[in-house]
């Protein structure tokens, strides 16, 4: 295989992986927020309002800040994941373009060697 191609091949492996360990963590995150968000309804929901002061107050809050940071964390994980597929997709489309025109050039050099053997005496 060709230097160039073979450095292709090898560099999307990498891109692949990062892909795999980016959706397990998407997943991870999200399941994190949806459980930020059920905690976060329970402590709304069954503490009275009359008890919603002062540090709990302040804990009900900051569960509702971590959930809405937890969630736009997996927003963006989803981002990157889609700029990993459309990567994966373009190198896809390079390699098979280099493999062609790796493939074309084979054949002109073939056809434009001299014949060898008894035909060409």
């Amino acid at each position: 295989m060709p230097q160039s191609h073979k450095d292709a091949s090898i560099a999307a492996n990498p891109l692949a992986r990062a892909l795999d360990q980016n959706e397990a963590i998407q997943e991870s995150v999200g399941q994190s927020a949806a459980e930020l968000c059920l905690v976060n309804a329970v402590l709304s929901r069954e503490i009275p309002d009359a008890l919603k002061t002062g540090e709990v107050a302040q804990a009900i809050e900051r569960t509702e800040e971590l959930e809405s940071r937890v969630q736009a964390s997996a927003d963006d994980l989803a981002l990157v994941n889609q700029a990993l597929k459309d990567e994966i997709s373009a190198r896809a489309e390079l390699e098979r373009q280099l493999a062609a025109a790796q493939a074309e050039l084979g054949q002109a050099q073939q056809q434009h060697q001299p014949e060898s053997g008894p035909a060409a005496r």
